[in-house]
């Protein structure tokens, strides 16, 4: 009989136990395996070259996660069952399986209006029925309807598992120390009253800690104005493919990804849709882009030799949106370098928005001694919470530099 009981060694957390067989088998699957090629920051490592790590580092990680804050809630008293505990470790493990090539960046490009949250879901159907329905209850939690909350909260919440892992994970794999947060100690603060999570009371700098970590992480890494670019690059290559494919034009592609390119209507996932899409992964992107680089289409060229040969185009980043004139001028000066009229295509304003923290949805809530909740940005011994609930912009303006890159 084989052991299925692993230990795996995680550069961030040591090692970390897989204690249901289940576990393994789900990661063992197709499905699951893919994540091994889903970058889990898509082309940040064009900005840290440290970020290459995946969805699956990222899964593993927040499985861990999750049976460390599940161990903790029953020292505290919290009952849960062996079937519960399964559940929620499964559910976190799959929350990401349908991410497409490069996590973000191409959502929705792929299957129109298809958020990756919605083709996980019906990934996760189709694994439940491989397994005879041992995911039921996990598919009910990462949905948010089980009828204990806690659990909804840990897999999707302002403090869940999720952004506790990715924000270790990132910042130790980018370097950026700010977002390198404590979370043993705010998984020792987590607790349970009302069947929700809470934090003790005694915890709440460590929350802070961490909110204000999250908001330096997209600012300085998630949300750098070159990765925005990066980002916003690969979607405009994938819809310039889309369009030209559209216009009769034939362009080489692996398989799987020229199904996508090719097809426009998605209102419901076949089955061979998904199966595609399963088998899609950032070496498709990566080798489409290598062979469209020498496009006899001008735009999609040099997009694709942007992203290839880190020819990015130039930024300018600002608080206040910029000017029409602005990028009419630009957009001439685009025109002049390449020697096109469609300039146009190529001078783009992106916004990044953040709410650090919102005291409206899924607030954080903290539990006094005499048992008490207070919401976090009422309590009297915060420092930060009330002041990081506004929302901040920026933007960023890109197009073509001197030499036409």
């Amino acid at each position: 009989m084989q052991n299925k009981l692993k230990i795996i060694n995680d550069p961030v957390y040591g090692f970390i136990k897989i204690p249901h067989e289940i576990l393994f088998d789900v990661i063992e699957h197709p499905y699951f395996q893919r994540l091994r090629r889903i970058s889990q920051t898509g082309l940040l490592n064009l900005i840290f070259p440290g970020a290459t790590h995946t969805r699956f580092h990222h899964a593993l990680g927040a499985m861990h996660l999750m049976f460390t804050a599940l161990e903790t809630l029953k020292l505290k008293g919290v009952e849960i069952s062996k079937k519960e505990e399964k559940a929620a470790m499964l559910a976190i493990l799959l929350h990401d399986i349908g991410h497409g090539p490069f996590s973000h960046a191409l959502e929705n490009m792929l299957m129109n209006q298809w958020h990756h949250e919605k083709l996980s879901l019906l990934l996760m159907e189709k694994i439940n029925i491989e397994f005879n329905g041992e995911l039921e209850t996990a598919m009910q939690m990462f949905q948010g309807k089980y009828h204990r909350k806690f659990f909804n909260q840990l897999i999707s919440s302002q403090l869940d598992v999720d952004r506790l892992d990715y924000l270790k994970r990132d910042s130790f794999y980018t370097g950026v120390t700010e977002g390198n947060v404590n979370t043993q100690r705010i998984i020792s603060m987590m607790n349970v009253s009302d069947d929700e999570l809470v934090i003790d009371a005694k915890g709440i700098y460590s929350i802070e800690n961490y909110l204000t970590a999250r908001m330096f992480m997209y600012w300085q890494v998630y949300y750098h104005k070159t990765a925005a670019l990066a980002e916003f690059l690969l979607v405009k290559i994938l819809d310039r493919a889309k369009w030209l494919v559209s216009q009769g034009k034939v362009l080489p592609a692996p398989e799987h990804l020229s199904y996508f390119l090719y097809k426009n209507e998605f209102q419901k996932a076949s089955d061979e849709d998904l199966e595609r899409f399963t088998e899609l992964d950032d070496n498709d992107i990566i080798s489409a882009m290598k062979e469209w680089q020498y496009s006899e289409d001008p735009i999609l060229a040099y997009l694709c030799r942007s992203v290839i040969r880190r020819k990015l185009p130039k930024t300018i980043i600002s608080a206040e949106p910029f000017s029409q004139e602005m990028m009419r001028e630009k957009t001439e000066q685009a025109n002049l370098r390449l020697n096109t009229t469609d300039g146009y295509l190529l001078v783009d304003q992106i916004s990044r928005s953040l709410l650090p923290y919102s005291a409206e949805h899924q607030p954080i809530y903290l539990l006094g001694k005499n048992g008490a909740k207070t919401l976090l940005h009422e309590y009297q011994g915060q420092l930060l919470s009330s002041s990081i609930t506004e929302s901040s912009t920026r933007y960023i303006l890109s197009f073509p530099g001197e030499s036409g890159t």
